[in-house]
């Protein structure tokens, strides 16, 4: 009896400690690379709106001409809100555009979540402030209309999914992985006293 057992004993023991020891490396190895992936991701997301941020105030001649410039009395707004040519809300986004609290909002909204991504904090109201946006944005647009108001073709390449609900989802995501923690302040964050009473504020 005891000759059978023993090994029995012996195999059910040590395999599963094996297995362990073997993908333990490879696991901490593909948590390692997805969080420098997410990083990335996050910086560079970051960027997307810091720049936009930057070009609309300043007017660097990239999407907005100096003159155009915020500081030199342009409406960040005016210009695209003035041109929806298309969908439910199109007559309400004329009436914002050149609004001087449409300017304001957009304009830190912007601020606010690139400095929230290139520093890794906040990413949850980065990610919620975002999608308001991102969503505004694509009913601006509105690419389920094969046609403008006008009667022409609206040039619509997909009628739902396009760069506006991809940017939600990115930050959707790196809020839901905790993407700041890695080449971010994210942790600092994290052990703030007001931050670590409202966790909303992650």
């Amino acid at each position: 009896m005891s000759v059978h057992d023993h090994p029995h004993r012996h195999t059910g023991f040590h395999l599963p400690s094996l297995r362990r020891s073997a993908t333990a490396p490879a696991v901490a190895e593909s948590a390692a690379t997805s969080a420098y992936v997410f990083a990335g991701l996050r910086l560079l997301t970051g960027f997307v709106f810091l720049w936009a941020f930057l070009d609309k105030t300043f007017g660097f001649g990239y999407a907005t001409q100096s003159g155009n410039a915020w500081i030199n009395g342009g409406s960040p707004t005016k210009g695209f809100l003035g041109g929806v040519a298309v969908g439910p809300m199109e007559s309400t986004f004329h009436s914002w555009a050149g609004a001087a609290w449409a300017d304001w909002l957009f304009m830190l909204g912007l601020l606010g979540i690139g400095i929230a991504l290139t520093a890794g904090v906040a990413l949850r109201l980065a990610a919620v402030a975002g999608t308001v946006m991102m969503a505004l944005m694509w009913i601006a647009e509105w690419p389920p209309a094969k046609h403008l108001s006008d009667g022409s073709v609206s040039m619509s390449t997909n009628p739902f999914a396009d760069y506006h609900l991809v940017y939600a989802v990115v930050l959707i995501a790196l809020a839901a992985a905790g993407a700041g923690a890695t080449w971010g302040l994210g942790k600092v964050w994290e052990r703030l006293p007001f931050v670590s009473r409202n966790r909303w504020l992650l």
